[in-house]
């Protein structure tokens, strides 16, 4: 979809996942547009797909949950069962807030948030080297966020660019 993206488009998406609980008046007037026109546009974006959902970003710290860790996993036998087994079980532990299928040694890279160490390590045993599907894990503990965001890198985009640029 990007190719029908325009320089407004691209302003509201910037806006939007910035801070998701604007206004369409706020949206509209920021964009140089009317309520109504600024809506559709939204909910265009919103049927295509390009707005997947809109959600809050949780402080995990004041929560508690203050321990994050990578893991890389590379998988005993990695058959189509097993990594479908694998992918349907990771979808289902809320301790890992990010997986991806990667290329080299290891078969997934995870992003893993917990309270503490203990935490963490009855997550690896409980729950990721009980499955059985895994032969190797290997866990860098992050010391300090540098940066961390959901932004979509809208600079990279032509119409964004042109206009801003």
């Amino acid at each position: 979809m990007s190719e029908t993206l325009d320089s407004v488009d691209a302003k509201i998406l910037d806006l939007v996942q910035h801070d998701a609980g604007m206004s369409v008046a706020e949206i509209a007037e920021r964009v140089g547009l009317s309520s109504s026109p600024c809506w559709r546009r939204i909910k265009r974006l919103e049927d295509s797909g390009v707005i997947q959902r809109r959600v809050t970003i949780l402080d995990r710290e004041r929560l508690g949950l203050t321990f994050e860790v990578y893991c890389t996993v590379k998988l005993s036998l990695p058959t189509k069962d097993n990594l479908d087994a694998f992918e349907t079980a990771i979808g289902r532990l809320q301790e890992v807030v990010q997986c991806a299928t990667v290329t080299g040694a290891c078969d997934y890279e995870l992003r893993v948030v917990t309270r503490d160490m203990h935490a963490f390590d009855d997550f690896l045993r409980e729950k990721i080297l009980s499955m059985g599907l895994v032969s190797n894990i290997e866990s860098r503990i992050v010391i300090r966020s540098v940066k961390n965001t959901t932004a979509a890198p809208l600079g990279l985009i032509s119409p964004y660019v042109s206009a801003h640029g």
